[in-house]
């Protein structure tokens, strides 16, 4: 059988792909990596998000993907100020425009890792929480 090894990218419909890239540009700081017919690529070092234009399914209740950012704080900021609707609870779920739902989590308390080239390709140095190491090293990872 094959191993999962990762997430090379996650799509997500929107209705207008301009109106999209706007939006999220309040909130994120981040590049395109290109852009093809209805899509756009917003890079992450060595993953991207592909925002498609054409937004066909009711909005996202339970459904969600987790998106890593160096100060989640910063975050929250931003979309407030872009006034979004942030779910109730204990982390940080917004719901977009277009019905997609997002957490957004912080780099220094998960385990995901990049390597030490690409956080130094995408110009970041974050520690990892104590707690993030310890689940890093339970499993051999750290």
């Amino acid at each position: 059988m094959s191993r999962l090894v990762g997430i090379n990218h996650v799509a997500l419909e929107v209705d207008d792909l301009e109106e999209a890239l706007e939006w999220y540009g309040r909130i994120f700081q981040f590049e395109l990596r290109g852009r093809g017919g209805r899509m756009a690529f917003v890079d992450m070092g060595d993953q991207f998000i592909a925002l498609s234009e054409g937004r066909k399914q009711a909005p996202d209740t339970h459904r969600h993907f987790g998106l890593v950012v160096d100060d989640k704080q910063a975050a929250r900021k931003a979309l407030e100020a872009a006034g979004a609707e942030i779910l109730p609870g204990r982390g940080l779920d917004f719901v977009d425009p277009w019905g997609n739902h997002v957490q957004v989590v912080g780099y220094g308390d998960i385990q995901f890792s990049k390597t030490a080239e690409v956080m130094r390709g995408m110009g970041l140095e974050l520690p990892k929480s104590e707690g993030a190491v310890t689940e890093l090293r339970q499993k051999g990872l750290a």
